[in-house]
């Protein structure tokens, strides 16, 4: 046997692809084979697409409904031009006034939602219906429109800061208790598994173990509900919340456009500071827990103890070594002399609270701002445990007006309606689809090559993001007029400050490996974005969607007290003729077309996962 064919013997041996159905030989398949559950998925995508595009036709939302409403435009900023401010004490009052309802309800549902989230994860509670119960709240919380909670608590404590305390506490509990179980869940269990293995009890280890590698979590969702916050405030003004809101109400009412623009600008601009505060204390808080975690946790606490050994060639290691072999007194040989180099020192104490850097300085420092902004704004409320104390006693008689439910003679209007507010949710959700994706493909660092560009659009949704969207839905229904065109186009300028930056969060935390293969193999950068970042960030992009569209419903119900269309006017009107079985009713059709759309998208996000 010669050398060539002793090599050719020793290649492995590979079998021969089998003839296919049409007799030629099977190729691997570049796509995964599609399955039942992702056609079922991609179906209800495309039913809600055409549901949204059917929206659009529908509420005739077009260039020439635009164009038509260009004379009214013009007409309306004539009509509040020159801006009339508040004298500056009045303007004080109200900013103060409302910035004291949104700190007050932000800690109380961060006072509510802590228990519930411990109840509601998976890893600190084991009784499945005790999870069950905490879950349902927090949902419930989140799907009962925050007006409804005004309207309730109004019977119950009249005018005044504590109304809109609770209505924005309570429904709060939706988002951030979610948020918490959600981080509770995804802690590292080492830690309490040590504490458990130590003798730990439960509530201890949840001490010791869970909450301090939440506590960043929960700081930054505590901020963001403030920021959220403080933009839906103004709706509560229009239910009797005093504030900003009850303020532009009664402007509005009275057609006083100079003055309702400019406490509009007010509200814009306090936005603005809000997010900008409190985007800064949440750099700042992670930055300073990413510092800690990469610092050294352990430092000598004697010095080394080396001795050169002569005649040797040992680098320092060895005498290292040596001179600790010496030093040890178990160690053959004389025994070292108090007081010699080669003693071993006296071991050091180590510090049990850690030291007064600047870090913790800050921290203190945050600390005691905030808890002296909670004191000021409860004092500013007059929040005492007597007022709680005797709102509770008429809850039940308040409860009881809410109960049964009721149409009062106008169940085809309220159907007709509440599938006009499906129309505006998803109308805005399309049209927010449709300018978020390229403003967030464009604040992506990871898409565009320009640091600068991505800053640009990056403020720019951030700029969107701060405006409320009452205003936005009060300026176009002057301009267009009131029906579901203003409460659609609002919901969709709305929608591009969220959405925008959900994208271009899902945009830059796609694994980059594919995107760099792409462009080693010389793809263009279009090419890389739709063959490698698009395809990956998808999965995420179609659950944000389907979370606008589920906070778009509800917000379409509220515009529609302005006038933007929808049962959100059969919600205000039952309200103020005293029909509160009215009320229940609407609440329940609400509640059960957010839980469907929700339903939806814990489906679609399982079926993609």
């Amino acid at each position: 046997m010669t050398a060539s064919a002793s090599a050719v013997d020793r290649r492995p041996h590979t079998a021969p692809l089998a003839p296919g159905p049409g007799g030629g030989k099977d190729r691997r398949r570049s796509l995964t084979r599609p399955t039942a559950g992702g056609l079922s998925a991609g179906l209800a995508l495309l039913v809600c697409v055409g549901g949204g595009i059917w929206s659009f036709l529908a509420l005739r939302i077009n260039v020439a409904t635009l164009a038509d409403s260009a004379g009214n435009a013009a007409d309306f900023a004539g009509r509040m031009l020159p801006l009339d401010f508040p004298p500056p004490g009045e303007l004080f009052s109200l900013v103060w006034q409302t910035l004291a309802i949104v700190v007050c309800a932000t800690v109380l549902s961060v006072i509510l939602s802590l228990p519930l989230a411990l109840l509601a994860a998976r890893n600190t509670t084991v009784n499945g219906p005790v999870r069950g119960v905490s879950r349902t709240v927090i949902v419930l919380c989140r799907a009962v429109p925050e007006v409804v909670f005004a309207i309730a608590a109004f019977r119950i404590f009249g005018l005044g800061g504590m109304t809109g305390v609770l209505a924005l506490g309570i429904h709060s509990v939706g988002m951030v208790g979610k948020l918490y179980a959600d981080a509770v869940e995804q802690i590292d269990e080492g830690p309490r598994t040590a504490l458990r293995a130590a003798g730990a009890t439960r509530p201890q280890q949840i001490a010791g173990a869970v909450l301090p590698q939440v506590l960043p979590s929960l700081v930054a969702t505590a901020l963001h509900r403030l920021d959220i916050n403080l933009r839906i405030s103004a709706v509560l003004g229009f239910v009797g919340v005093n504030g900003l809101g009850y303020a532009l109400a009664s402007a509005i009412g009275t057609l006083d456009y100079p003055r309702a623009m400019a406490l509009a600008l007010v509200l814009l601009l306090l936005c603005f500071a809000a997010e900008s505060v409190s985007g800064a204390i949440r750099r700042t808080l992670l930055h300073d827990v990413t510092a800690g975690r990469t610092r050294k946790r352990f430092r000598p606490t004697t010095g080394k103890v080396t001795a050169k050994v002569a005649g040797t060639g040992a680098g320092p290691a060895a005498g290292t070594m040596a001179g600790t072999a010496s030093a040890d007194p178990r160690a053959p040989g004389r025994a070292p002399r108090p007081g010699s180099p080669a003693a071993p020192a006296a071991p050091a104490v180590r510090r049990i609270s850690p030291h007064w850097d600047a870090r913790r300085v800050r921290r203190l420092v945050w600390l005691l701002l905030t808890a002296a902004l909670v004191v000021a704004s409860a004092a500013r409320l007059d929040i005492s445990w007597h007022t709680l104390w005797r709102g509770a006693g008429s809850f039940f008689p308040t409860l009881g007006d809410f109960l049964p439910p009721g149409t009062g003679g106008i169940t085809g209007q309220l159907v007709a309606d509440l599938w006009t507010t499906l129309q505006i949710a998803l109308a805005g959700t399309l049209i927010g689809l449709v300018l978020a994706l390229p403003l967030g493909a464009l604040a992506a660092r990871n898409v565009v090559r320009s640091v600068r560009v991505s800053r640009c659009f990056r403020t720019l949704i951030l700029l969107i993001r701060g405006i409320p969207e009452l205003i936005l839905a009060v300026v176009f229904v002057v301009v267009t007029g009131l029906g579901g065109v203003a409460g659609a186009l609002a919901l969709g300028i709305g929608s591009v400050g969220l959405l925008g930056k959900l994208v271009a969060d899902s945009l830059e935390e796609i694994d980059p490996g594919p995107a760099r293969a792409l462009i080693a193999c010389g793809a263009r950068r279009h090419q890389v974005f739709f063959g490698a970042i698009l395809p990956r960030a998808w999965p995420a992009v179609v659950g944000h969607l389907l979370y606008q569209l589920d906070v778009n419903i509800r917000s379409a119900t509220l515009l529609g007290i302005v006038g933007a269309g929808g049962i959100g006017y059969d919600l205000l009107n039952a309200a103020r003729v005293l029909q509160f079985p009215v009320v229940t009713t609407v609440v329940l059709m609400v509640l059960a077309a957010v839980l469907l759309v929700e339903g939806l998208a814990m489906w679609v996000r399982k079926v993609y996962a």
